[in-house]
């Protein structure tokens, strides 16, 4: 298969065992009631296999509504998904499931959401310090808040439960050129985290700038996950977003998010990044 026949949003690309391995969430209704995730695998970014179902939500009462943003993160020699998904409550929260490969079978880990159970909570990622220590990174939702938030918690061992309370970053307000939806809420989406150059800690994430579902780009201050968070310059504002930052065999630094922001014509794009040591940009 070819990018262009891949109906998927939130892209996400594991490097592993001399192939990519891409995933992303089920384009129709809206990864709404999907069924679970897929897998494609590939060595050029380019041609892609059939997709290849990983986890089955309908197995695990899992599949109500949201089948949201997977994430397959190695992680002390297993692989770690995190997704969204309905809570019993039906609120939505970020799981982690588990798996010995990164094609799956994917089982739950978490006993229930990693995120507060009373919030609207999404899009949780992976973010482990110098020390080792896990942390899951994730939205607290604008349909809760209006304003929404990217918020961290610090997470067990094992990643199948949160330790202590979670602490807010930054609010999707203080993107740069951040606009309200017609609603008057400020959208959070897709956080992900990458060390660049000068070691400097990134964290791209999406909102509506300039009338458009945009890519954001964030700094830390301090080089880790409890400094004050710089918003930069967004790196793609033409109408796509929930990217993650990976390098392809070759080294090069790749940026893949979908485009448009639009069901059911999402598609993964790929694009080669400069890294500054100030920011991200577009080749």
């Amino acid at each position: 298969m070819k990018n262009s026949e891949i109906c998927i949003r939130d892209p996400f690309v594991l490097t592993e065992n001399g192939k990519y391995y891409l995933y992303g969430t089920r384009s129709a209704n809206f990864g709404q009631g999907t069924g679970g995730f897929d897998v494609y695998t590939g060595t050029d970014l380019e041609n892609w296999s059939e997709p290849k179902q990983i986890f089955d939500s309908s197995l695990y009462q899992m599949n109500n509504s949201a089948n949201w943003a997977p994430e397959v993160h190695k992680y002390n020699g297993r692989y770690y998904l995190l997704a969204t998904f309905e809570q019993p409550n039906g609120r939505r929260g970020t799981y982690s499931l588990v798996a010995d490969t990164p094609d799956g079978n994917f089982c739950p880990c978490s006993d229930g959401p990693l995120t507060p159970e009373d919030w609207w909570s999404l899009d949780g990622t992976l973010y482990v310090n110098k020390q080792g220590i896990p942390f899951l990174v994730f939205c607290h939702e604008h349909v809760q808040i209006m304003d929404g938030t990217i918020c961290y918690v610090r997470l067990n061992s094992e990643l199948s439960s949160a330790v202590g309370d979670p602490i807010l970053l930054f609010r999707g307000s203080d993107a740069k050129g951040a606009k309200k939806e017609k609603n008057g809420r400020y959208v959070t989406d897709g956080p992900f985290m990458f060390r660049g150059e000068n070691d400097r800690l990134y964290m791209i994430w999406s909102t509506i700038a300039d009338g458009q579902y945009a890519q954001c780009i964030a700094v830390s201050d301090n080089g880790d996950i409890d400094g004050n968070w710089i918003q930069l310059e967004p790196v793609f504002t033409k109408d796509g977003g929930h990217g993650m930052v990976f390098r392809d065999f070759d080294g090069e630094l790749r940026l893949t998010l979908h485009c448009p922001n639009c069901q059911p014509l999402e598609r993964p794009v790929f694009f080669s990044l400069t890294d500054t040591g100030c920011t991200l940009n577009i080749k």
